[in-house]
């Protein structure tokens, strides 16, 4: 979980390595941090508390670490204030930052710029070769970053489907087929990789540098393409799947659309990721998602449903239209960034 690295001493405390004796306070950081009126800050993703409901996103159940995580703490006689988690992608050598928290008015925005330098260093060390995060651009968070070297690059829409809405009937084999919609393959990898280059501005693609054999570990650990809300993704189970071109189209193998659900399996919102080509109608593959993500949810039945989230990038805003039509709502605006070393 830690991993090996020293402490950081300085002006106020140190930061170091969490270890396991600091799971409780972390938590209850982790917690407060989210909360309001508490004098935390945090990279207030993706929003708790109303409208999606009180839980948090990013949260630290033990069962869901991983070998590859890293958390950091900043401690200061005895009492930690300061947590910040990573996780690292090692088939891409990129670390992306998914918590960043602080307690203390006067002091939180100095404990998250050491937490940050420290995890910038380590990551250096480890052969780190980029580093993500999305926050919101609030608490002085997009300016911490830039601060420390990262570079903003877009912005993301978050859009909620309140749960009090029913899901559409799902789609019958036949009518999925007549749409040309089936689940993604590991052959798909090339086509998907068209699809991505032809909804991002190329100086987007260029930063996020997506590879063809990304796409090719799709169902294998892959969780292209990245959100802001990617992290989630490691509480439900994944699908994908994509729209062939209609016959008679010019290039029969072009994959027109592309949809990914993520039926949650803890106390979150289910997930929805859309890509389509410029001038495709997106509605088939919206209803498509909320189908499959209906159904298996319904033979879940875990006994909590809090609704289905989407993250769209600002360069896909006629998807947020198609959205709307769905019963989805614009909750966040959430800013990405990232620093190459």
């Amino acid at each position: 979980m830690s991993g090996r690295s020293g402490t950081v001493p300085g002006r106020g405390g140190k930061v170091r390595a969490a270890r396991l004796t600091d799971l409780s306070a972390l938590g209850e950081l982790s917690r407060l941090a989210q909360a309001e009126d508490t004098g935390a800050r945090s990279l207030g993703l993706p929003l708790a508390g109303p409208p999606i409901g009180v839980f948090t996103l990013f949260r630290l159940p033990l069962g869901a670490f991983r070998p590859n995580d890293l958390l950091y703490v900043h401690e200061l006689d005895g009492h930690v204030g300061g947590l910040l988690r990573v996780e690292r992608d090692s088939a891409r050598d990129e670390w992306t930052i998914v918590e960043l928290d602080a307690v203390g008015v006067a002091d939180a925005g100095d404990i998250r710029y050491r937490m940050v330098q420290s995890c910038l260093r380590h990551g250096a060390k480890r052969g780190a070769t980029r580093f993500h995060v999305a926050c919101a651009d609030a608490d002085g968070n997009v300016e911490l970053f830039m601060q420390a070297g990262f570079m903003r690059y877009g912005d993301e829409l978050v859009c909620f489907r309140p749960s009090s809405l029913p899901f559409p009937e799902p789609f019958t084999e036949d009518a999925a087929g007549a749409l040309g919609i089936r689940p993604v393959g590991a052959t798909d990898a090339v086509a998907l990789f068209r699809l991505y280059n032809a909804v991002t501005p190329a100086p987007v693609a260029r930063l996020e540098m997506n590879r063809i054999a990304d796409w090719e570990r799709h169902g294998s650990g892959s969780l292209m393409p990245r959100s802001s809300l990617t992290p989630i993704l490691r509480f439900a189970d994944v699908d994908s799947f994509a729209q062939e071109a209609p016959e008679g189209s010019a290039d029969p193998t072009q994959i027109q659309g592309f949809v990914q659900v993520g039926v949650a399996k803890e106390d979150q919102p289910h997930y929805l990721r859309i890509l389509v080509r410029p001038g495709i109608d997106a509605t088939p593959l919206i209803r498509f998602g909320l189908g499959v993500i209906g159904t298996r949810a319904e033979k879940r039945d875990h006994g909590h449903d809090h609704g289905v989230i989407c993250p769209i990038r600002t360069y896909e805003s006629p998807v947020e239209h198609r959205l709307e039509e769905e019963g989805f709502t614009n909750v966040a605006t959430v800013t990405l960034l990232m620093k190459e070393t």
